[in-house]
């Protein structure tokens, strides 16, 4: 989980725009492409958000000639339900507690602060190598 990576650091929270952006409860419409339904993300610092002047205080931008994009535009699959989606992630939340010893976002902190948790940079040979290979066709993530 790239959130686990945001909270050892030291972060309380994380954002999780596009990860929930495929969820019925989330505005926008769905449509599919390649048979799969997908619904149309546009993060609020977008190129597509800052045009239509819904983010740009919030990004500074208010009344600037020329305006920098900071998220992205695009699409993410269904979800389904945040009901039935968010207990799936506070699972995998508390999987990659158990995997680095911790219970919780404030022992994590106190592992991290304390030197106890340590990173590793890890190459790209490294992070393939570590994905599942060798077969044919995979099923789940």
């Amino acid at each position: 989980l790239i959130s686990l990576k945001k909270l050892s650091l030291g972060a309380s929270s994380v954002m999780m725009g596009s990860m929930l952006a495929g969820t019925i409860e989330a505005p926008g419409q769905f449509f599919y492409r390649d048979g799969v339904r997908m619904k149309k993300y546009r993060g609020m610092g977008s190129t597509d958000a800052l045009k239509m002047r819904s983010s740009t205080a919030r990004y500074l931008s208010t009344n600037q000639p020329v305006m920098v994009a900071q998220g992205v535009s695009g699409a993410v699959a269904d979800k389904g339900s945040a009901h039935d989606f968010l207990p799936y992630l506070r699972q995998a939340v508390k999987q990659a507690f158990q995997d680095v010893g911790v219970q919780s976002v404030t022992t994590l902190h106190e592992t991290m602060r304390s030197g106890k948790l340590r990173f590793e940079k890890r190459s790209n040979s490294a992070v393939s190598e570590g994905k599942v290979h060798s077969i044919k066709y995979a099923e789940g993530n």
